[in-house]
């Protein structure tokens, strides 16, 4: 067995194996440019330091439970000048993180709002906060579905955990008595401790009438709003507009 091999061997037995990917490739760069012994053990471990790094923003990514990947630098933004782009873009700073605020992003089907929120809270990743994304109605079978075998505390406490939990599609009906109980718990468990990032077809004005309790519903709000960024915004759907672009370009290809 060769030197090569055997130091192979030792790098996969210390857990550096992903510097095998790039060693024939720094060897041969070394000897071209004749580094010095320490450059080239810093050029192998930057290699290391990148790859555990895109390694950790692979499982964040996992964790986070996007349905898909989407960014702010591929939102058309020029189609609707209504949204209030620059809000937006102060947003993606991530400094409402810092600040345990809130985001409500407001407004008709369609227009954009929960690519934008799925696109913050791919930014919050890249900076490193632990995210959680998932709709209100899967959040509240969740949370039902665990009564029934007693991992209720189990399931709840990842929601509570997260520095930015992103609730889509929220307040499109009435809440339950239960819904409401568990979403106040939800909100006071959170209040000044993390963020939440909300999307609705309602403005807030009109989410007070969907909770059973209007004593508990105002409390409720109250903790919700405190210090919250509340965007509303209207216009044409977003996902027609992309439906029209993508047929432009398949028309322009095959012409």
């Amino acid at each position: 067995m060769s030197h090569y091999q055997h130091l192979v061997g030792k790098l996969k037995t210390l857990r550096l194996g992903g510097l095998v990917e790039t060693l024939e490739i720094r060897l041969s760069q070394a000897q071209k440019e004749q580094l010095g012994y320490v450059d080239f053990l810093g050029l192998l471990v930057q290699d290391e330091l990148e790859r555990r790094s895109q390694a950790k923003f692979a499982r964040c990514l996992k964790k986070a439970s996007f349905p898909e990947l989407k960014t702010l630098e591929e939102f058309d933004f020029a189609f609707n000048p209504k949204i209030p782009r620059r809000h937006i873009y102060d947003l993606a700073t991530c400094r409402f993180l810092e600040k345990k605020e809130n985001v409500f992003l407001c407004g008709p089907v369609g227009v954009g709002k929960s690519h934008l929120a799925l696109a913050l809270g791919h930014e919050a990743v890249r900076r490193d906060y632990d995210v959680r994304y998932v709709t209100a109605a899967r959040l509240f079978r969740s949370l039902e579905a665990a009564r029934a075998d007693l991992s209720r505390d189990r399931i709840f406490k990842q929601y509570l955990s997260a520095d930015c939990l992103i609730i889509d599609d929220f307040a499109l009906k009435a809440f339950t008595e239960r819904q409401a109980d568990d979403l106040y718990e939800l909100v006071y468990e959170r209040y000044l401790k993390g963020s939440l990032i909300l999307t609705s077809n309602r403005s807030v004005e009109e989410w007070v009438g969907l909770f059973p309790d209007p004593l508990q519903a105002n409390s409720l709000l109250d903790r919700l709003c405190h210090n919250a960024h509340q965007l509303y915004w209207e216009g044409e759907s977003y996902r027609k507009h992309k439906r029209g672009r993508k047929a432009t370009k398949e028309k322009e290809v095959s012409s």
